[in-house]
């Protein structure tokens, strides 16, 4: 195990589920399981945290059965996962002029260029989740996956901006804080998901990545390399749990059941004389319920689902054969028999389950290989990306830093001791908060031994 890699930890809130998946990268880049726990959700409607004091108890339970997996591990930071149909995105252009031209566009200028995209006006009760550049353009070059390394008068992008609600958002936090941990960042479902089953070769061929949970029905759509679409559809698994619930007169949790186990998302696949005998309440007399009639309400709601897609594909002008990849349908919904038929005959594109064991080390708990754990896998993935990308950012600016004459004449004195130490005791710190403090503390350093060598001249 590689253990200079941190332990990276997801929290899924779902409406039928919470999900703690602790998780750390060994020595090939594989996600190593380190501990696992889920709970019953029931503060939770549509993708939205409404109940806070119910998602609490569910967070807490999630996070002893994660411990009583693996009673080694501490676990403070998580990735928060969130979706509901607050959730919007929007599509803006940004440019910024170089001040330093004669030199190769660096990762600091990119950074700039994303946070100047914060200030994009958004309705009022709106807040920015994220800020996904699209493709990059460096004076008249078009179409630069990444612009670094390049030289240039003026560096520009494409941006998709996803936002939420304030509310939305603010309870999601404060049930992450309540239950003692803090949220690290909150990530759209979609986009965890897709990190957790595509491939680079999906990106290139374009994929259509739809996450069917309890709530929500999560879209993300990627094309030439470059994520074109997100959209989060209010049906899913819970909408056919009680239409099947209405539509035959029974009980909420054995709609679930017959769902699961006889369920069929295509009528016509289902046998017309096999019928399910569920027992009558309190003396009643037993029902029979035909497994025909249970496929036409499900394929009736799926077919819905599907519609959307097909829409929001539409939208973007990827409904037809452009979408080589075709679409990875996911998620606990995505287990239903027939629904890739389904899924084929309503979009007109190509299908497959999607996994996310692809991510995952051997030797892993055979439960999390199901598309039911996929958004939390792709929480530590996301996860790892923001990791990897401060630590790129941090050596590549340390590189460039010269360490003055008199900070070096000085390396015997008990000046620059107590500097060194309190370095190294911040690196140490930052390994588990990120770069960002440990470098500015640095600078710190230099700039007092400075104002120190000056006083002693004077």
């Amino acid at each position: 195990m590689n253990s200079e890699q941190p332990v990276i930890v997801g929290l899924d809130i779902g409406t039928t589920k919470i999900a703690v998946i602790a998780g750390r990268k060994n020595e090939y880049g594989k996600l190593e399981i380190l501990g696992f726990g889920r709970a019953n959700s029931n503060g939770v409607k549509h993708g939205q945290v409404l109940n806070i004091d119910e998602t609490i108890k569910a967070i807490k339970t999630a996070l002893e059965n994660c411990y009583a997996s693996n009673p080694g591990l501490e676990i403070g930071e998580v990735y928060v996962g969130i979706a509901g149909h607050h959730i919007k995105s929007l599509q803006t252009r940004g440019d910024i002029v170089r001040q330093h031209t004669d030199e190769e566009i660096t990762q600091r200028e990119i950074d700039q260029l994303i946070a100047d995209q914060y200030k994009t006006y958004i309705p009022a009760g709106d807040q920015i989740i994220d800020v996904i550049p699209q493709e990059f353009a460096v004076d008249n070059f078009q179409n630069i996956p990444n612009p670094i390394g390049y030289g240039g008068v003026k560096v520009g992008a494409n941006f998709h901006i996803i936002t939420g609600d304030k509310n939305a958002i603010r309870n999601i936090n404060r049930s992450v804080e309540k239950a003692g941990l803090h949220s690290k960042d909150l990530v759209l479902q979609p986009l965890a998901s897709s990190a957790a089953v595509m491939g680079q070769e999906d990106l290139e061929a374009g994929v259509a990545i739809v996450d069917i949970g309890g709530g929500t029905t999560d879209l993300a759509v990627f094309y030439e390399g470059i994520l074109k679409h997100t959209a989060v559809i209010p049906f899913a698994g819970e909408n056919i749990t009680n239409d099947i619930k209405t539509g035959l007169g029974v009980l909420k949790t054995q709609a679930e059941q017959m769902k699961v186990q006889f369920g069929s998302a295509l009528a016509n696949e289902a046998k017309t004389n096999a019928y399910i005998t569920i027992p009558g309440l309190r003396g009643m007399p037993a029902k029979e319920i035909s497994v025909k009639n249970l496929a036409n309400i499900i394929q009736a709601r799926m077919s819905e689902i599907m519609d959307f897609v097909t829409y929001h594909l539409k939208q973007v002008g990827l409904d037809n054969k452009t979408l080589n990849g075709g679409i990875v349908l996911t998620g606990g919904g995505s287990q239903l028999k027939h629904l890739i038929q389904l899924t084929e005959y309503a979009t007109g594109l190509n299908c497959r389950i999607g996994f996310p064991n692809e991510h995952l080390a051997g030797g892993h708990i055979e439960e999390l290989a199901k598309p039911t754990y996929s958004t939390c896998i792709g929480l530590i993935l996301k996860g790892y990306d923001d990791y990897e990308h401060n630590r790129k950012r941090f050596e590549t600016e340390f590189k460039h830093v010269e360490v003055p004459e008199a900070l070096k004449k000085a390396a015997e004195t008990k000046e620059a001791e107590e500097i060194i130490e309190e370095t190294v005791s911040m690196e140490k710190l930052n390994q588990r908060k990120g770069l960002s403090n440990f470098w500015g503390k640095f600078k710190d350093g230099i700039i007092d031994l400075f104002k120190e060598e000056e006083d002693h001249a004077l």
